[in-house]
């Protein structure tokens, strides 16, 4: 197994960014030229047409925030759509249940459909599959309205009201373990599973959630959703501000400690960024609920529909928020736009 690039420790004398960002200054030997002509085509007047919209960009190094810009209409006090990115967030809930002792991921995962009859293959399902997107579940995840997406079905259609439920629902289609398949009902799932370690839901689990995660990092713009059977909806729903979801990338970044205060079990992050097993896929390395390499060796990300991500770089000891509105058949030009924007800093010594 090849090593993990190491994390870096919040610098000596740099505050935590609980109340606010300290400010810091992009480095003098980046490629500062680059990186202003990165942004300004990001941000032109009219969106251009291989990003679409932009409508922020956060850059934290060292602990410090170093550069933002947004979008006209938008700022640092804006909340934005989490959309995927939520699911880094359920990655994380999971791992404080873990701390505590009330999960185990490689146990067989919590579902109380898959025990109703006995001999339910879908009851070897463990958490760490789930996590990892290779259940075997029959879960279509796809966007477009003219084609069967389960997806839509769950969030906006006759699955809304108990998601974790609609997904629960739906048969093994390969051998859990066998096949990687991307999929925001596994996530429900996982999210229920969450809820019921727990022993609450609904405004219950929101204030656990802003308890244990969200208060001590300072994230306090989180708005998390949930259904009507009082489940978050982990795989796409917890609105926030960019400089907010700077600090959650940062509490990865940081090992999952902020301030002294170990919030995530010691390994939980390395859990997260180790890949996972995947059949040869156009859809990038993937980890546990985190995708991995977007930003080069070493980095992994929390990515969302539209083109929201958050950039984890520990070789960098960076995190880069971008939200905004681009085309799916763009998507991966964003991406590309984030390493260019990471690779201009790797001119620079640290």
């Amino acid at each position: 197994m090849a090593a993990l690039v190491a994390l870096p420790p919040q610098p000596a004398g740099t505050p935590w960014p609980t109340k606010s960002w300290p400010v810091g200054d992009i480095p003098k030997d980046a490629d500062r030229a680059r990186l202003g002509q990165l942004v300004d085509h990001a941000f032109a007047a009219e969106a251009p047409a291989d990003l679409g919209e932009t409508h922020a960009l956060v850059i934290v190094q060292g602990g410090r925030l170093i550069h933002e810009r947004y979008w006209t209409g938008f700022g640092p006090d804006k909340t934005c759509p989490s959309w995927s990115k939520a699911k880094s967030i359920t990655q994380a809930l999971v791992g404080i249940l873990v701390g505590d002792g009330k999960l185990d991921i490689h146990a067989p995962a919590d579902v109380p459909e898959w025990r109703e009859t006995p001999g339910d293959p879908r009851a070897a399902i463990t958490l760490d599959l789930l996590l990892r997107m290779s259940s075997g579940l029959a879960f279509r995840e796809d966007y477009v309205e003219a084609q069967v997406s389960d997806v839509i079905e769950m969030l906006f259609g006759k699955g809304k009201a108990d998601v974790g439920h609609f997904a629960a629902s739906f048969p093994l289609e390969h051998e859990p373990g066998r096949f990687w398949s991307y999929s925001s009902g596994t996530t429900n799932i996982i999210s229920r599973i969450a809820a019921r370690a727990a022993g609450v839901s609904g405004a219950d689990f929101e204030a656990f959630m802003r308890r244990r995660l969200l208060d001590p990092i300072g994230m306090t713009s989180a708005q998390p959703k949930f259904d009507e059977a009082g489940t978050f909806i982990g795989s796409s729903f917890c609105y926030a501000t960019p400089r907010d979801f700077a600090r959650f990338g940062l509490l990865y970044l940081r090992d999952g400690v902020w301030d002294g205060q170990r919030l995530l079990p010691e390994g939980w992050v390395d859990y997260a960024r180790r890949p996972t097993w995947q059949q040869p896929t156009d859809s990038g390395p993937y980890g546990a609920h985190w995708w991995i390499g977007m930003g080069g060796p070493g980095s992994f990300s929390a990515n969302g529909f539209e083109g929201q991500f958050t950039l984890v770089l520990p070789d960098l000891d960076m995190v880069i928020v971008r939200h905004g509105k681009t085309p799916a058949d763009r998507s991966d030009n964003v991406k590309a736009w984030l390493r260019n924007i990471a690779d201009c800093f790797r001119t620079a010594s640290l």
